[in-house]
């Protein structure tokens, strides 16, 4: 069977380069390409998911959670492992995240990039 992996996930945005940015700041992810509407981040060791970011001028941030029927969906989101949920929320949100009002649970926090994309911190819990 041929091998296949995910290499990358690709996230639209208004301004590519701005969500890009806050990616950089949130993961320590470098810049691996750079156009004028597309921006490639990736781990510094290679070792991981990279990020690209597409320039998309009829962009629609998504309702998370849903709100009403014609809100566009949440396509997908990231799940980004931490060992320190509220230091990294707290980080998370000085780069510019927002904290969504609804959290489902104790070792979860979700949160929206500037795009409006959700995203959840998570830690590791035993059980």
């Amino acid at each position: 069977m041929p091998r296949a992996k995910v290499s990358t996930v690709v996230l639209d945005a208004h301004d590519a380069h701005e969500l890009a940015d806050f990616y950089v700041r949130l993961l320590g992810y470098e810049v691996r390409g750079d156009e004028p509407h597309w921006v490639l981040i990736g781990p510094p060791d290679d070792d991981g998911v990279s990020l690209s970011f597409e320039t998309e001028s009829e962009y629609v941030r998504p309702a998370w959670p849903t709100r009403k029927p014609g809100d566009q969906q949440m396509m997908l989101h990231l799940d980004i492992e931490v060992d320190d949920l509220e230091g990294e929320t707290a980080r998370a949100v000085a780069e510019g995240a927002v904290l969504a009002d609804f959290q489902p649970q104790d070792d979860v926090r979700v949160l929206f990039d500037p795009a409006g994309h959700p995203f959840c911190l998570w830690v590791r819990t035993e059980g």
